[in-house]
């Protein structure tokens, strides 16, 4: 089958992605697959420069120094993606995320992994995917947003609803990108602002300390939970991609009801948002209270990542996802 990888982009998640990106190419390939990689910034990748594109490993910093990138025509252009028989998209944030390159693709007619515009436009505005998830009865946490030019909020609305310490992270980013935990109202105005400078919208949310969990869910079957253990307290960028400082747990050690539960809400969740093929449900177990955070339609694919993870604990391995994801695009 030939398979388009594409990765990289311009969001500051770009070399996460990358990562995800070769970790796919070189998994589809061991199972026999024609494959190309293509960086959504830049263009195709020949083989003998894959390894170039992450000399010194996954940095907590976004891109500087990408310079002129890609127009939609010039991607359009890219004969590896338009005779592909599928786009697997390892892309993370921004663009490739946000239902933008799926509109992209769908109107040039390239099938491609994951969910489609919709599901991928709600899923990324947290403000929006955290109100169907209320009213479809999927616990989450009190919020409010700041939006631009000026981030204003009623410091009442958020001390008496919201309260302290709150979460503050920009509403439309991935990877616990901007988000800054804020322990009195006093420090909250500054983290505001310093949020805005990722999005024009920023999240106001309640903070609950517990045990923080993650559920794949791929097609129609939620995965074994994992329980995410961040060494400094909070899963933020840092913790996510520096080895060792987060431990990881899966199946996560939960009473067989807990597990039950917090898989029924992922599958709901899954399918209010409108998801498709596999994502990625994240909550926080707090006081025996289930909390649902946020969706990731294009999570991690590493063979390390969060998601491969849960499915190892079912006895998928890493190539065998990759294939079952392209299976469910294939399907329709």
């Amino acid at each position: 089958m030939k398979i388009a990888v594409l990765m990289g982009g311009t969001s500051e998640e770009r070399e996460v992605s990358l990562a995800s990106g070769l970790a796919v190419v070189r998994a589809l390939r061991d199972r026999g697959h024609e494959v190309s990689a293509i960086d959504t910034a830049r263009g195709f990748v020949a083989e003998a420069d894959e390894a170039q594109l992450l000399p010194e490993g996954v940095h907590a910093q976004p891109p500087s120094d990408l310079g002129r990138v890609l127009t939609p025509h010039q991607l359009g252009g890219i004969r590896q993606l338009t005779r592909a028989d599928v786009a697997f998209l390892a892309l993370h944030g921004g663009e490739g995320e946000d239902g933008t390159l799926q509109s992209f693709l769908d109107l040039v007619g390239v099938r491609y992994t994951g969910t489609g515009p919709l599901g991928s436009g709600i899923a990324m505005d947290k403000d929006i995917s955290k109100r169907l998830l209320r009213d479809a009865d999927v616990p989450t946490l009190p919020w409010r947003i700041a939006r631009a030019p000026d981030f204003e909020y009623d410091p009442d609305t958020i001390g008496d609803y919201v309260g302290y310490p709150c979460i503050v992270k920009p509403s439309r980013q991935g990877s616990s990108v901007g988000l800054f935990v804020v322990e009195r109202e006093e420090d909250l105005a500054k983290a505001v602002q310093a949020a805005g400078k990722f999005d024009s919208e920023v999240m106001i949310e309640k903070f609950v300390r517990g045990h923080e969990l993650t559920v794949g869910v791929l097609g129609d079957q939620p995965l074994a939970p994992v329980e995410i253990r961040p060494k400094k307290g909070i899963y933020d960028y840092e913790s996510k991609y520096t080895p060792g400082m987060t431990e990881y747990l899966c199946p996560a050690p939960l009473a067989q009801e807990v597990t039950a539960q917090v898989q029924a809400y992922a599958l709901r969740a899954f399918r209010v948002l409108k998801l498709r093929g596999y994502a990625r449900i994240d909550f926080i177990l707090a006081k025996e209270h289930l909390y649902c955070l946020e969706a990731n339609t294009l999570p991690g694919m590493t063979a390390t990542s969060l998601l491969p993870k849960g499915a190892a604990a079912a006895g998928i391995e890493f190539p065998e996802l990759c294939e079952r994801i392209i299976g469910l695009a294939l399907q329709g």
